[in-house]
């Protein structure tokens, strides 16, 4: 009876519930119409406009375009552009010219009588067949690589380009008009490199006049014989080589860079940091301050030379091992013939230098330096000297025309301890 009861309830509960609850409307039976397409099209997967010429092109719309073939010229441009905003992907492809005389640009910009502007190109190859002997360029090929005309260009990028075997330049941006190139090879051209504003990654081999010419360079190599490997306002972790003209020349900062040149400075800079410079006839690093550098001339050449410098070293086979025009400080040179092994013009501090021929160490001021000089000469000249050391070959080991305090050497002149300038 209790069980049966008990089910009575439950049931009675469950009819209650149920009439309490919403009634539901129910939705149309018609379909709604045909479904929509779920692909997508051609244009949604590739939006960009193919290129298929195998001859030469011109671009002169807006738009992201891209190679699908080579393409070959026999004379003139291969590809000009006339229209802004551009991205022209190479797509791995190649450029190249024919021609008997070089003529024409791989890819030419110009905007007529205005810039051009907000072009980008990109991964591929633009080749001419001119090659070098003794600098006369010779062959068939493009005169540039990568150009814009007269009135110039702005915000454009290079990015993953090869060009070779052009008689005037490999890709020429300009600068001052922010172009950047990065990632790019050039290779054997008779005139520039690389020209633009800022270049990054890039190299630039045996280029008859100046590699890389840039704002700024990171991370870069240049090799321009005439007029310099590398020429920039400011550079990092770059190299530079030249026969004529400094291996690299950099107006404001050098960090982390090395220049070698045959006849010209091997690395110039306004400030050096962490650099080495090298040459064969002229100075090995000339810098305004240097810091952590070190330099080297196997001729006549001052090794380094700055105006101050610190914790540096410098070495010349004829001329001075190291030059100061201010203060040295922590400094070593060496003279392998009848240079100074550090001459510093007026503060020499900590420093070290030895001549085979020459005076070891001349300074207005010298304070814990050592001076070793050889051929006659004095080891350390200075007229003030303060605990420092000198010997020489034949000659008073140091000399002091003021006063010298706490030294060891002959031809001392006056001891006036504690009466430093």
């Amino acid at each position: 009876m209790k069980t049966r009861a008990f089910t009575l309830i439950a049931l009675s509960a469950t009819a209650a519930l149920l009439a309490l609850r919403p009634t539901w409307a129910q939705g149309p039976l018609t379909p709604p119409g045909a479904p929509a397409p779920t692909m997508v099209t051609l244009s949604q997967i590739e939006p960009r406009t193919p290129i298929t010429n195998t001859t030469a092109v011109t671009i002169s719309q807006p738009g992201s375009y891209y190679l699908t073939t080579n393409i070959t010229v026999t004379n003139g441009n291969a590809i000009t552009i006339t229209a802004n905003d551009v991205t022209l992907d190479l797509n791995g492809f190649t450029i190249s010219s024919t021609a008997t005389s070089p003529t024409g640009v791989g890819i030419f910009m110009t905007g007529g009588r205005g810039e051009i502007v907000h072009i980008h190109i990109l991964n591929g190859h633009i080749r001419g067949d001119l090659t070098q002997n003794l600098g006369v360029y010779s062959g068939t090929g493009f005169q540039s690589g990568i150009g814009v005309d007269q009135s110039g260009g702005r915000d454009m990028r290079a990015s993953g380009v090869s060009v070779s075997g052009c008689l005037y330049s490999g890709i020429g941006l300009g600068a001052g008009n922010a172009t950047i190139v990065e990632s790019c090879i050039v290779d054997n051209v008779g005139g520039s490199g690389i020209d633009a504003d800022s270049v990054a990654d890039s190299v630039a081999y045996n280029c008859g006049l100046i590699g890389i010419s840039a704002t700024t360079a990171n991370n870069c190599y240049g090799n321009g014989q005439i007029n310099g490997g590398l020429i920039a306002d400011d550079a990092i972790n770059c190299s530079g080589v030249s026969s004529n003209g400094s291996g690299v020349a950099v107006n404001h900062s050098a960090q982390n860079c090395y220049g070698t040149s045959t006849s010209g400075t091997g690395l110039s800079a306004g400030n050096a940091q962490n650099c080495y410079g090298t040459s064969t006839s002229g100075n090995g690093l000339s810098a305004g301050n240097a810091q952590n550098c070190s330099g080297s001339s196997s001729g006549n050449g001052v090794g380094l030379s700055a105006g101050m410098a610190v914790n540096c070293y410098g070495t010349s086979t004829s001329g001075n091992g190291l030059y100061s025009s201010g203060n040295a400080q922590n400094c070593d040179g060496q003279s392998s013939g009848s240079g100074t092994g550090v001459l510093v013009a007026y503060n020499a501090q900590n420093c070290y230098g030895i001549s085979t021929s020459g005076y070891g160490l001349s300074a207005f001021i010298a304070e814990s330096c050592y001076g070793g000089g050889g051929n006659g000469h004095n080891g350390l000249v200075a007229n003030y000297a303060n605990t420092c050391y000198g010997v020489s070959n034949g000659a008073p080991g140091l000399a002091a025309e003021g006063c010298a305090n706490f030294c060891f050497g002959s031809s001392v002149s006056t001891e006036c301890k504690y009466n430093m300038p």
